[in-house]
């Protein structure tokens, strides 16, 4: 079965060359997932008051009464558990134990107060059991690292008696604390441990915004791009150009054939440039793909954008512009390209801000971060009515992939007349629909886990085609597709 993909230009055809190989990695790295806490781990020893289930803590703190950033930390597996709402919670005083290590008889005063140690020299249940000892209201814990490491009981803890609340917190919150507190000020503090909800909208939304581009997408040439005007006037394709005088038939027949000889390679290529990414990662390699997106990206929006002005506006992309080495190109054209192009680079220039994700859904996508920068291959979306806030996200290639299956069972049915019943289009995009609702339905019940979409995707969408293409007996037909003429046409001649 040969896969077709449609390119106006040859300019267009090499970023899609260039994206296609890029957002594969993507696929074989990322899934839907999301951001949280990794979820309680068995392997660590348990006992009855060792048992508690590990909670992100929002900490809120004051400076002399002035409130600063709040803390991300970490509850302990064992120890009292804290409030879901911050009006249930205590604000208490915070002290530093004296010694820091709150591994011996301490000296400060922590009565009715939230003891601050550091990490080392001792269990962390001895640290609670000196801590709570000396009547603290609860023990922070500083890691030496920006991690928030899980804390645990020993095989020897089989009679604790933990009552306050336990709490991990990065180095950074604590050496900020310390300074603070090393300047005479008053520092107060609020544990509390918030909900997540059991479905956030934005999970929603990000299922829509897959299924509704494959749509799109599928539908695009049929009713958007079927009736562009001249080449010259949607593309910076200079007028002397060969195919600047192409009719629609040319450009529709301008083609990239993706069959089973090339999608080999491809994986091959593919596999070695993962091979390349995991030994030489760094910062100035993510820069080189966030500039290989952008440039693609910035094309892509180009062609989409350009397409439906022409749709909407028949003639106004008839006024040209000659340029040096371009030759003659559409001003609107030219105008759309500037756009586009400063969209990317403002992106890119923003990638960190908190408004960027729609700059990424728009243009990139960004993964994992490496050297302080991030890979693009994601598609990400804010989880607003998460208190915790994070992410929700599915990976670049899992919209890609499917979706190139999709768009050529929609052009499968026209090209052999079927109606939207009889056909593989509608089916399919149900298939796709309901794989993707089956990956977030895993990651729910997986406790956050990132789930690799396509694990549920192939057997949706491309094991529906081959079961509805069985059944109908038309799999050959399915394989051979664009090799031959459609059924549809051999039959009229016969």
């Amino acid at each position: 079965m040969a896969i077709r993909v449609s390119s106006s230009s040859s300019l267009s055809r090499s970023c899609l060359l260039l994206l296609l190989f890029f957002v594969l990695f993507a696929v074989f790295l990322v899934g839907a997932s999301a951001d949280d806490v990794s979820p309680d781990e068995d392997i660590d020893p348990k006992s009855p008051a060792c048992n508690n289930k590990f909670q992100l803590v929002k900490i809120k703190t004051w400076v002399n009464g002035t409130e600063r950033a709040s803390i991300v930390g970490l509850s302990a597996r064992f120890g009292a558990t804290l409030p879901a709402d911050a009006s249930e919670a205590l604000k208490l005083p915070a002290v530093l134990t004296n010694p820091f290590n709150c591994c011996t008889n301490l000296s400060s005063k922590l009565y009715n107060s939230v003891a601050l140690a550091k990490r080392g020299d001792c269990t962390f249940t001895a640290k609670a059991k000196i801590a709570q000892a000396e009547d603290a209201a609860g023990l922070l814990v500083i890691n030496d690292n920006e991690e928030l490491y899980k804390m645990v009981c020993t095989e020897n803890d089989t009679s604790l008696d933990i009552s306050i609340p336990i709490v991990m917190i990065p180095r950074s919150a604590g050496e900020s604390i310390k300074a603070s507190m090393a300047s005479g000020g008053r520092v107060e503090v609020l544990l509390y441990s918030p909900k997540r909800p059991a479905l956030d909208f934005s999970a929603i939304f990000i299922w829509l915004m897959a299924v509704g581009t494959i749509v799109c997408a599928s539908l695009w040439p049929e009713f958007i791009a079927c009736e562009q005007v001249d080449e010259r006037y949607n593309q910076l394709t200079p007028k002397d150009q060969p195919n600047a005088g192409m009719n629609r038939e040319d450009i529709q027949n301008e083609i990239l054939e993706i069959n089973a000889k090339g999608a080999i390679i491809f994986v091959i290529m593919a596999s070695a440039f993962l091979m390349l990414l995991y030994f030489f990662m760094s910062s100035w390699f993510v820069w080189l793909l966030i500039v290989l997106f952008c440039i693609g990206g910035t094309e892509g929006m180009h062609v989409c954008l350009v397409t439906i002005m022409s749709r909407i506006c028949k003639d106004c992309g008839r006024k040209t512009v000659s340029l040096p080495i371009m030759g003659e190109v559409s001003i609107i054209s030219l105008v759309v390209l500037i756009f586009c192009a400063a969209f990317a680079i403002f992106w890119a220039a923003n990638q960190h801000a908190s408004y960027s994700w729609i700059g990424q859904d728009i243009l990139v996508a960004r993964g994992d971060n490496s050297g302080g920068e991030a890979i693009p291959m994601l598609l990400r979306i804010p989880r607003f009515f998460d208190p915790w806030g994070g992410y929700d996200m599915i990976g670049f290639g899992d919209i890609l992939f499917p979706g190139l299956l999709v768009a050529f069972s929609f052009r499968y049915d026209r090209s052999n007349k079927k109606s939207i019943w009889n056909g593989y289009f509608l089916w399919l995009t149900i298939g796709y629909a309901f794989g993707l609702f089956l990956t977030y339905l895993a990651l729910y019940l997986m406790n956050g886990h990132g789930q690799p979409a396509l694990l549920y995707l192939v057997p949706c969408t491309l094991g529906l085609i081959i079961l509805l293409g069985y059944f109908k007996g038309e799999l050959k037909d399915l394989w051979d597709y664009g090799r031959k003429r459609p059924l549809s046409s051999q039959t009229e001649e016969a």
